[in-house]
């Protein structure tokens, strides 16, 4: 009996102590920003400007613009938690095909942007985004798009709310933090222990323009049941696009198809440029 009330124990402080281990390490479950730069647009033949902007709280973000002759739109684009900017510059490339503006910008602590990534640092990034696009460059919020993959789909969802945007486009994103721990640690506490929330499903309620959801059954970090429930929570009008292939290759495997509704879709919903 004694034995077993050792081991019991044992088994109880190992757990609490996992508890308290992924608790205080939970950022770094969530961020994995590089400094470095790989790339720039221009080693794919794109002109482009650097742009320093300034947040509320004081730090400098780094991003990319690249222009659109006579552009039908700007889209404002909110990167995953991996890498930089550097690594989405096909994004750039598509956008400036479609005949769109395309600001690139690294959060705090990514790329060459300063700081240290967190939750409310990013909606703060997001704002500063917004206000440079909307007042430094004097562009109508009617014709911005909000395009956001994975965990920027819960920062792009999050300004569409506060803001009024022409377009909200989510690609591979999860409704919360909270719930994507849950189905991928369900051994632990996470609802009680998580300290970000990045809830893209409540930012949605609060949406009103157009929302286009893009997802697929074979993504293998965010299940495809976010997607949908992201897309019922949306309000029209809306459109779901299912795409094949992993998390990080879906668009590059339907390309053609994303790109055309995609095109389509903003084409429709966007309001155009007087």
């Amino acid at each position: 009996m004694r034995m077993l009330l050792t081991l019991a124990l044992f088994f109880v402080v190992a757990y609490l102590a996992l508890v308290l281990l992924v608790y205080w390490g939970q950022s770094r479950l969530i961020y994995f920003p590089q400094r470095n730069l790989t790339d720039t647009p221009r080693d794919i033949g794109l002109d482009y400007t650097s742009v320093h902007i300034s947040t509320a709280d004081g730090e400098m973000l780094h991003g990319w613009w690249v222009a659109a002759p006579a552009a039908k739109g700007t889209v404002l684009l909110f990167h995953g938690n991996a890498g930089n900017i550097s690594h989405r510059i096909n994004y750039a490339s598509m956008f400036r095909r479609l005949g769109y503006n395309t600001l690139l910008l690294d959060y705090r602590g990514y790329g060459q942007s300063s700081g240290s990534p967190s939750e409310s640092g990013m909606y703060r990034d997001a704002r500063a985004a917004w206000l440079y696009v909307t007042e430094t460059l004097g562009i109508s919020p009617a014709q911005i798009v909000l395009f956001g993959e994975s965990l920027g789909g819960a920062v792009a969802a999050w300004l569409a709310a506060q803001e009024k945007p022409g377009l909200l486009v989510l690609a591979s994103t999860f409704t919360s933090i909270p719930d994507l721990a849950a189905g991928l640690y369900p051994f632990l506490p996470v609802r009680w222990i998580s300290r970000f929330q990045y809830d893209t499903l409540k930012s949605l309620q609060s949406v009103t323009c157009p929302v286009l959801i893009v997802h697929s059954p074979d993504d293998e970090i965010i299940p495809f049941d976010h997607g949908q429930r992201l897309f019922q929570a949306a309000s029209e009008p809306k459109q779901f696009l299912q795409l094949e292939g992993g998390h990080n290759i879906g668009f590059v495997f339907m390309q053609p198809v994303w790109i055309r509704i995609l095109s389509k879709f903003m084409a429709v919903h966007l309001t155009m440029p007087q």
